[in-house]
């Protein structure tokens, strides 16, 4: 019988992970479809996808399927052939990284959830089945320009923070389950309008389009496989991107460059920089931004605090980060830094109102 979790070390398949030589393909893939028994499909998945060397994070829900991965070139077509002999993943779009040195996973991790996108709906009357239209790359420069259209972001603060399409509205929240009731009433008077939704992969703004289909408006669209997927298709046609800045990701690199501009600030400085690093730190782990200089400056951390608890015995680090739960520790939470934003948010409901 196979086994189906890894038993090997961190540090272990890190090592293992940098002495490849092989270059890997990060691929991020979902799709929403009905599966009975995820446990089974889960195993099912591990066994084929283990024997493959693919690593990555996978959910699997009722409602279907969301994963990031990394798959060796060699196995690339392997891995697309035993993904398309399943009826419901049959052509699915792939979207590959395109800022990227294959060494974003080292381990694979499948894992079973209630939704393979956490939302808060328990409207059993909701379905997934009535979503928005997709947009693809030029569609998607074109309405972006229109006066009847309102581009919606349905990411988290700190992925709008380094980038984001040109005159698109920030929902302000932490979670995408606080985003859509707030979507809904930011919007409300809207609905005639065209809504134009996107986020990073297309799984968040696909569920968006259906949320807000079934609360009423009436023309909702969505980006076909999102950024990831935007970034592609103008590379391919060598068209100008409606896309400034970078493209926050959730694996080792933390974003991938879109275009050259840099929207954002250190949160230590003020300096310009995008750059999202976690807080060396493991006691806090804080996900912030910060710049070459503050980085030499704070030894990789947030603060002196951290710095200093970083510098103690690894005993003594121990001991006090016990029992400390980090949760979703992002910067932006700090209250020292939702005063400025305020002014953010008062000209996010302005533009609507316009």
């Amino acid at each position: 019988m196979s086994v189906l979790h890894n038993r090997t070390s961190q540090q272990e398949l890190k090592e293992r992970l940098m002495s490849e030589t092989e270059r890997r393909e990060t691929i991020s893939f979902y799709q929403y479809f009905v599966i009975e028994n995820p446990q089974e499909f889960r195993d099912f998945l591990y066994k084929s996808l283990e024997s493959l060397k693919v690593f990555g994070r996978i959910y699997v829900a009722k409602e279907g399927i969301n994963a990031q991965i990394s798959v060796p070139e060699s196995n690339f077509e392997k891995f697309k052939c035993f993904l398309y002999s399943i009826p419901q993943l049959n052509d699915l779009r792939l979207n590959i990284a395109i800022d990227d040195d294959g060494k974003s996973f080292w381990v694979l991790k499948i894992k079973v959830r209630d939704k393979i996108v956490a939302d808060g709906i328990e409207d059993p009357s909701f379905s997934m089945e009535n979503k928005g239209q997709y947009l693809k790359a030029d569609d998607m420069n074109r309405m972006v320009h229109e006066d009847n259209t309102i581009v919606v972001d349905m990411r988290n603060h700190y992925e709008y923070e380094v980038g984001h399409f040109k005159n698109a509205l920030e929902v302000p929240s932490d979670t995408f389950r606080d985003q859509l009731p707030m979507a809904v009433d930011m919007l409300k008077g809207k609905e005639e309008k065209n809504i134009v939704m996107y986020c990073t992969g297309g799984i968040r703004c696909e569920k968006a389009s259906a949320y807000m289909l079934h609360h009423g408006f009436k023309n909702v669209f969505h980006l076909e496989g999102g950024i990831i997927n935007y970034a592609k298709q103008i590379r391919e046609e060598n068209t100008e991107s409606e896309f400034i800045g970078k493209n926050f990701v959730f694996d080792n690199r933390l974003g991938e460059r879109i275009t050259d501009d840099v929207i954002s600030r250190c949160h230590q400085c003020g300096k310009t920089c995008d750059t999202h690093t976690n807080c060396k730190n493991d006691g806090c782990h804080l996900l912030f931004i910060q710049c070459p200089e503050c980085a030499e400056k704070y030894d990789g951390c947030c603060s002196i605090e951290c710095k200093e608890t970083l510098q103690m015995p690894m005993e003594r680090r121990i001991q006090i980060r016990k029992g400390v739960n980090k949760g979703q520790n992002i910067f932006n939470k700090s209250l020292a830094r939702l005063r400025p934003r305020l002014d953010e948010i008062n000209n996010i409901h302005s533009q609507i109102n316009d």
